[in-house]
């Protein structure tokens, strides 16, 4: 009997946004980035990942810094008020549809992310996936650190954290589905049995020249 495991990337795939920008915008609006170039560096740097250039703990430094003073469960609480204020409306319907689909025949669902976890996870929970793949933070005194715990589910970490995950699971899966847009997911789509593009980056339209991947158009 197969057993299908249907991995998603979140930004731009699933959700018709960035929510690390969705976060971030949030973040100014709560009056807790108060640094007045924060979205114009938050912009300069989602250019530099556009292109596939993403250094992510320069990254992860400018995010985690206006949260540093809060503790673990204040910036659980705040981005599930993220989740249902900016990010929640601006879900694909297609997306919708097939997860939906998906829990009707039971199949296992996870959504793999370079955003941070607790990002990723309060998305997870309010859409209906059951597992959520982010970067896991060190965490001090009850605070996040921009420190990266273990591997970074960046570009070919993606395809480390899956195998992690799969290898921790109490059941196998026969095969894997994946879902991105994006150049910085080649790795995990090669690594993937099926890939589907989600109105993918002309990058990785061109390395899917070819290849069997499906290009879907959702909007």
């Amino acid at each position: 009997m197969t057993k299908p495991l249907y991995v998603f990337d979140m930004d731009e795939t699933l959700i018709n946004a960035d929510c690390a920008m969705l976060w971030h915008e949030f973040l100014v609006e709560q009056k807790i980035a108060t640094n007045p170039n924060f979205i114009a560096e938050d912009k300069r740097l989602m250019g530099l990942y556009a292109k596939g250039k993403l250094d992510i703990k320069e990254y992860l430094n400018f995010s985690i810094e206006p949260i540093r003073h809060l503790s673990v469960e204040q910036v659980s609480q705040l981005a599930d008020q993220c989740v249902e204020e900016k990010i929640l409306s601006k879900i694909f319907p297609q997306a919708n549809t097939l997860i939906e689909q998906l829990h009707q025949q039971q199949r296992a669902m996870l959504i793999i992310s370079a955003s941070v976890t607790f990002l990723v996870a309060a998305v997870a929970k309010r859409i209906g996936i059951q597992y959520a793949i982010g970067i896991d933070l060190v965490e001090k005194d009850n605070q996040f650190t921009p420190t990266i715990l273990g591997t970074p589910s960046y570009q070919q970490g993606k395809v480390t954290r899956l195998q992690q995950w799969c290898d921790q699971q109490s059941e196998s899966f026969s095969e894997v589905h994946f879902y991105t847009d994006s150049i910085n997911d080649l790795p995990l789509c090669e690594y993937a049995d099926f890939s589907y593009l989600v109105n993918p980056c002309e990058r990785l339209l061109e390395q899917a020249k070819g290849k069997p991947w499906k290009i879907l158009h959702w909007g």
